[in-house]
């Protein structure tokens, strides 16, 4: 094993979000600090002689769900034992890996283990390997809104991800996705579609992995008008932040599928089309102050504000509702304009 003076855990209440090359190198025993620094305190040793490359330690974004991309460039070894406060999910890039969850090795290292479980794991001198480093606290927030409270137990999960399934395969996506978004700086920018994207990690892993709460999380029943009522409230007070529709049903208390259809009965749409809606009128009406010249800004600068991050599709959907796109109404809304902008006509999302 290597010997080493173990560094103290990053502290949780560093909420730099930057990405950033931690280290690239052949000096492992730095490599193995650095690891533990981000991570936790560990043991690990080289089982192979031959270096294939230099080691990486990328960090691509830190925040409530963190992205890392770790390569050893040698075989290791690597035994951070019980893990304490987070969830990590193993998502190979490269190479070849052997990962153990208490005791039992699983047949593939695409896999997710949590706090109080234990954890091996041997990878290739080939390997790289992302990793999405989830707090307990993200995770236990999000049980929260679900159930109405915190859960009294730890949730967890099944380890091995059944790869081949088409839901893994479409959450690997949003994960891929969520990578991609924090490299090109879009999360940063946008606080909504960084809450919506944790949101939909988080919630998407509980509703697609096996777990120890998923008979509680399936859970629901219908709600009275007035519950509908108090909802669409809610969406109106908080359609600036970056809510979802756990949060909707948590303000309600009502389960997440009992909101869900309580919305198709008394309003013929869904929680989350209810809420686009609400934010595209936002939108629109910020597009007009702006044509105006009561305000400064363009279409890119409110789509991101109201958390459109695909500015064609905000387009398309501004043009349906108001029959203009956001750049006509900035140009004939404005004044001295040949025509104005038509009044605006709500539909359903």
């Amino acid at each position: 094993m290597t010997n080493i003076v173990e560094r103290p855990k990053a502290d949780e209440s560093d909420t730099r979000s930057d990405g950033a090359t931690l280290f690239q190198g052949g000096d492992i025993a730095e490599l193995y600090a650095l690891v533990s620094s981000e991570f936790a305190p560990h043991r690990f040793r080289v089982t192979g002689r031959r270096q294939a490359s230099d080691a990486q330690f990328r960090r691509i974004w830190r925040r409530g769900i963190s992205v890392y991309e770790l390569g050893y460039g040698r075989d290791v070894a690597v035994v951070p034992g019980e893990l304490p406060d987070f969830y990590h999910v193993h998502i190979p890039v490269a190479g070849t890996g052997v990962v153990t969850v208490d005791g039992e090795e699983l047949d593939s290292p695409l896999s997710v283990v949590g706090p109080g479980q234990h954890l091996a794991m041997s990878w290739s001198d080939d390997s790289l390997t992302r990793i999405l480093h989830i707090s307990r606290r993200s995770m236990e927030q999000a049980l929260a809104v679900r159930l109405g409270d915190l859960p009294n137990e730890i949730v967890r999960f099944s380890s091995a991800f059944h790869e081949k399934a088409d839901p893994v395969q479409a959450w690997l996506a949003i994960a891929q996705t969520y990578a991609q978004a924090a490299e090109t700086g879009l999360l940063t920018r946008s606080p909504l579609a960084l809450g919506h994207f944790e949101q939909l990690l988080i919630h998407g892993l509980l509703d697609t992995q096996p777990n120890t709460l998923a008979r509680s999380l399936r859970e629901g029943s219908a709600v009275p008008s007035a519950a509908i009522r108090r909802a669409t409230a809610f969406c109106a007070e908080h359609a600036h932040e970056p809510i979802s529709v756990a949060d909707i049903a948590h303000a309600v208390k009502v389960s997440v599928r009992a909101l869900w259809m309580g919305f198709r009965t008394h309003l013929s749409t869904t929680p989350l089309s209810y809420l686009r809606r609400i934010r595209l009128e936002r939108a629109h009406h910020d597009l007009l102050a702006i044509a105006h010249g009561e305000v400064s800004g363009n279409v890119t600068s409110v789509a991101l504000r109201w958390g459109f991050t695909h500015l064609s599709r905000f387009a398309e959907a501004h043009r349906r509702v108001y029959g203009m796109t956001p750049s006509q109404v900035l140009h004939e809304a404005a004044p001295g304009a040949i025509r104005k902008a038509s009044p605006a006509t709500v539909v359903s999302g």
